[in-house]
């Protein structure tokens, strides 16, 4: 029994009054002054102390003077990685102010921004109508976050030097002597090791953030500079300067490079938004689609990257697939209607930069932008753009159009697929992933390309008829099956999605009912290696599903490889003898423009649909092999079995003593 007074806990328990000191008074208040608590909690920051982190520092220097360059103040910035993991950011900016601040009597504006967090010259939109940073804390931030950090500023034809530590400053404002032609802002710092460890900056990463910065703003160059020592394998280069006056339409330019494309030339541009007679904002662009689908999207504002997107990006999407929609129903086009954003924008090459005043982000990183106002700047500039872009080139428009309806197709095939899959889960075809099938269900008059990559299926895709041609790109060479073993075969993933593809089974389990397409067409670049994987096709049937080319299923393409363009007049070669036979017969042996394609994956879509997958223009070559029906021709069949095996078999003797007895007849090796 408890006597009165006596104190227990919650749990039953007796405890003493005084057992340990729980008292909790001012005392224990701890209050951080100056740049503490940004060494205190870096992540609150910066993210983190991790080398995304580290490099993050050069990217709030170098934002500074991007602000600078936006507001029209500097047009050249350098970017210097120096010994020792230090950096050297300058520009030819207007220069920090050194004269003494308002508030604080005794300090500089130069030392007010280098040790008081929340403070600089971005609060005010009649100094920087825009700009990246806009709480006051970034650069101070990095002093907080260097052992080491020294700033020279040129103002009124002299030089002036400050030194800090960690947050503080080492040395008085300092003048360090007559600068007649020279202005600017020169930052240079080395990150404390107390707080990043050894970590050691990246150059690769930070050539990459100079190159994206020249890029976002057509008005700057940006000189980047790297010590010797520090460059390994020969990457990147010690100096380069960057400036682009095509802004992001360079960019997507250079990112696609020599890849075949949806549409010959990207959707680009720039334009301002008016708000009662005031700049509203600026919105730049640009959006290209890569035939094989490895693309990325990429937003900015104010020069910042935004990683996670945000409500210009957001904006963004939307525009594209309203324009889209619009564009289908100026066209007559009903299947415009099942396009959604994610059809129009995945595996396209697309970036969105913005210019706003005032952008409210999200985290102190600034990598995702939640300002309501950019959602309607941006879908509205873009989205009337590209709504102009579409009805005057129409021809690609019309492309475009039919290559995003082919993904969306596929899309609700797809869902439309794992939603029958769980009803019927024992009867329903599995069928591989990369397949792009066509909407006929039966196989009559249907016909699937076997093509080699993803590049090269990015381009028949978008050159296809869409209810009766699919297609199955493969990676590569396939496996020689004349010369693998039947447990290859079965782990092969190439083969099986083949075989998948096609339904009928295969070797002893062959069905030719159940093909799934009347015509199976080989289509490889006009070239050795296409001839390679050709002729690997060709062996597998041969060997795997031989009723499947008795029955006459089996085809080749034949793609050009010429394109021979005089005046208004253009024809496709097959070969250098082909080609020189239209030189001389259809164009009079005059000059003309030749271009040599290097493959499927580098021709446009409409090259590849006019030249090799039009039914009604194009040549296909049936394969045929002589079959043991009759004496006659059972000793072909045999003839050729035996051909096969010494050239695609396991005994590579044969098919050495096939090369030298038939070298003599080899001419105009293409290698």
């Amino acid at each position: 029994m408890a006597k009165n007074g006596d104190l227990f806990d919650r749990s039953g328990g007796k405890r003493a009054a005084a057992a340990k000191d729980t008292s909790y008074t001012a005392r224990h208040i701890e209050v951080l002054e100056g740049l503490e608590p940004v060494r205190k909690r870096p992540g609150m920051y910066i993210g983190g102390t991790d080398e995304r982190a580290m490099h993050h520092l050069v990217a709030e220097v170098l934002d500074n003077s991007m602000d600078e360059a936006v507001a029209g103040h500097a047009d050249t910035i350098y970017l210097e990685v120096l010994e020792g993991n230090r950096i050297l950011i300058r520009d030819n900016g207007r220069g920090i102010p050194i004269d003494p601040h308002p508030k604080f009597k005794n300090k500089s504006a130069l030392e007010v921004i280098l040790t008081t967090l929340h403070s600089g010259g971005k609060f005010d939109s009649k100094v920087y109508a825009t700009s990246g940073g806009l709480h006051g804390v970034g650069v101070s931030v990095v002093n907080a976050l260097s052992d080491e950090l020294v700033v020279e500023v040129a103002r009124d034809r002299q030089a002036w030097t400050q030194s800090f530590s960690r947050g503080k400053p080492t040395t008085k404002l300092k003048s360090a002597g007559p600068a007649p032609n020279r202005r600017g802002t020169t930052t240079t710092f080395h990150p404390d090791p107390e707080i990043f460890g050894k970590q050691a900056f990246v150059p690769e990463r930070l050539y990459r953030m100079a190159r994206s910065k020249a890029y976002l703003f057509r008005g700057v160059e940006i000189r980047w500079k790297c010590a010797k020592s520090l460059l390994k394998g020969g990457t990147i280069p010690e100096e380069e300067s960057f400036h682009f006056p095509g802004g992001l339409e360079d960019f997507v330019k250079s990112e696609i490079g020599e890849r075949a494309t949806i549409v010959p030339q990207p959707f680009a541009g720039e334009a301002k938004s008016e708000t009662n007679g005031t700049a509203g904002g600026k919105v730049e662009w640009a959006v290209w689609w890569p035939s094989d689908e490895e693309g990325f999207v990429r937003s900015y504002c104010n020069t910042v990257p935004t990683a996670e997107g945000g409500t210009h990006e957001s904006g963004f999407r939307s525009a594209l697939v309203r324009g889209l929609k619009r564009y289908a129903e100026l066209t007559g086009n009903r299947k415009g209607s099942i396009i959604t954003a994610d059809d129009v924008i995945e595996g396209a090459a697309a970036l969105v930069s913005i210019f706003i005043e005032q952008p409210q982000f999200q985290g102190q990183t600034k990598e995702k932008l939640v300002s309501v106002e950019a959602n309607k700047l941006t879908e509205t500039i873009v989205g009337d753009n590209f709504e102009h872009w579409l009805t005057g080139n129409k021809e690609a428009g019309n492309v475009l159009l039919e290559h995003v309806i082919g993904k969306a197709e596929e899309r609700l095939r797809r869902r439309q697929d794992r939603e029958q899959q769980r009803k019927t889960a024992t009867r329903k075809l599995r069928l591989p992933g990369k397949l792009a099938d066509c909407s006929n269900s039966a196989s009559e008059g249907t016909e699937i390309f076997l093509v080699e990559g993803d590049s090269a299926g990015g381009s028949a895709k978008a050159a296809r008829n869409r209810e009766t041609q699919a297609i199955l790109p493969l990676r590569g060479k396939i496996l020689n099956v004349a010369s693998a073993s039947a447990e290859k075969l079965r782990e092969n993933q190439e083969i099986q999605d083949l075989i998948q593809a096609l339904g009928c089974g295969s070797g002893a389990h062959y069905n030719d009912d159940r093909l799934r397409y009347e015509r199976v067409i080989i289509m490889t670049d006009a070239d050795v290696d296409g001839a390679h994987i050709a002729s690997l096709l060709m062996t597998f049937f041969y060997r795997e599903m031989p009723e499947l080319i008795e029955r006459g299923h089996l085809f080749l393409a034949q793609p050009p490889l010429f394109r021979i363009s005089k005046g208004g007049k253009t024809e496709y070669a097959r070969d250098e003898k082909h080609k020189d036979e239209l030189i001389r017969d259809v164009f009079g042996g005059g000059k003309v423009e030749i271009t040599r394609f290097k493959g499927l994956g580098e021709m446009q879509s409409v090259h590849l649909r006019e030249t090799t997958m039009d039914i009604g223009k194009r040549t296909l070559l049936k394969v045929d092999v002589p079959t043991t029906a009759t004496t006659e021709t059972r000793t072909e069949a045999m003839k050729t079995k035996s051909l096969v095996d010494d050239l695609m078999g396991r005994k590579p003797e044969k098919r050495y003593a096939f090369i030298q007895e038939h070298a003599k007849f080899a001419r105009d090796l293409d290698v």
